[in-house]
């Protein structure tokens, strides 16, 4: 099997290269790939051990597209490190894109340099979520799209179910379709009208509340673009805020430090999970190859675990598991 060709932003995101090209020459010590860095190279070369400069290429351009500027700049700046990976993977010279850089402008990248694949309306961005099972379930779209369509929600339900089998090896995995109740009367306009095309299809359970991402009932989660991106800071806020609130409760109360240390222990383990650093970032499910979506406040661990999400998501196949499903969903819906 050829090795797996990870092209990398190596400008983006808000610490410049230090932690991209850390972040990459660590996962070369753990995992066979070939990396393509894509960046200023008069910065990047300095920041790679000798060793490793042979096994690392590096695509010279100057041009970041930085936080501030708008998604759709980058379509016309083709010099741009984004645009630059985006067309490797375009040209087959790339299997995968890793950037931690501007999300917006590697989205639409990719959207409209890759493409999406046969039958896909809209791509969709995952998130996993920890579970109290010490599984994942896996929510999305969390922010590809804020205005989704019925036919788009269920499409991410079918490419959901795929990335939960593919990546996860969850055999069968139940699906369901997030609303502000479980009976199939609650929801609205457009959950309603999803859970009709749903209705029937493998692994379809139906509604679910905001409680089931966390309660391990449900493997995947469907929801519109505006509410998934909600439901993950919301979470982020409460995994920080209780954190805070343990550390103060130790402070102010040394009788029951056993206790709360404990709790804090617990604690940190949670938060490890829905660490973006532990994991990694976020697919865009969808599109022609492979493009992950970092945290902009990325450190070397989580650039590394990214790279090891690309290589994943190219060797498991999972997009010509998509198309193959969705299919059979327009199949079932004709």
């Amino acid at each position: 099997m050829a090795m797996v060709k990870i092209a990398i932003d190596a400008m983006g995101g808000d610490f410049g290269p230090v932690p991209i090209v850390k972040g990459c020459v660590k996962a070369l010590k753990k995992e066979r790939f070939i990396p393509i860095l894509v960046g200023k190279k008069s910065e990047i070369l300095p920041l790679l051990p000798k060793s490793y400069r042979a096994k690392i290429s590096i695509i010279d351009t100057d041009d970041v597209i930085a936080m501030s500027d708008h998604a759709t700049d980058a379509v016309k700046r083709k010099e741009s490190t984004i645009y630059k990976a985006m067309e490797l993977v375009r040209n087959g010279e790339a299997d995968g894109v890793v950037s931690a850089g501007h999300s917006g402008a590697t989205m639409t990248l990719a959207t409209l340099r890759l493409g999406r694949l046969k039958g896909v309306i809209r791509p969709a961005l995952v998130t996993l979520m920890p579970t109290k099972t010490g599984k994942n379930s896996v929510v999305l779209d969390v922010g590809a799209n804020v205005d989704s369509k019925p036919e788009h929600l269920a499409q991410f339900a079918v490419m959901g179910g795929c990335y939960a089998e593919d990546l996860l090896h969850i055999k069968n995995p139940s699906i369901g379709l997030l609303a502000n109740g479980e009976e199939e009367s609650k929801g609205n306009e457009v959950t309603k009208a999803t859970y009709k095309l749903l209705e029937g299809y493998r692994g379809f359970k139906g509604n679910v509340e905001g409680s089931d991402i966390f309660n391990g009932s449900c493997d995947v989660i469907t929801c519109d673009g505006f509410v998934g991106n909600l439901v993950l800071k919301a979470s982020e806020g409460v995994a920080s805020t209780i954190g805070s609130l343990i550390k103060e409760y130790i402070r102010k109360s040394p009788v029951s430090i056993t206790g709360a240390l404990l709790m804090r222990k617990v604690f940190k383990l949670l938060k490890k999970q829905i660490d973006y650093a532990e994991v990694g970032g976020a697919p865009l499910i969808g599109i022609k190859g492979c493009a992950i979506v970092g945290h902009g406040k990325s450190n070397a661990r989580a650039i590394e675990n990214a790279i090891y999400q690309a290589i994943n998501y190219v060797d498991t196949g999972v997009n010509e598991h998509i198309i193959t499903r969705l299919e059979e969903l327009k199949q079932k819906d004709s």
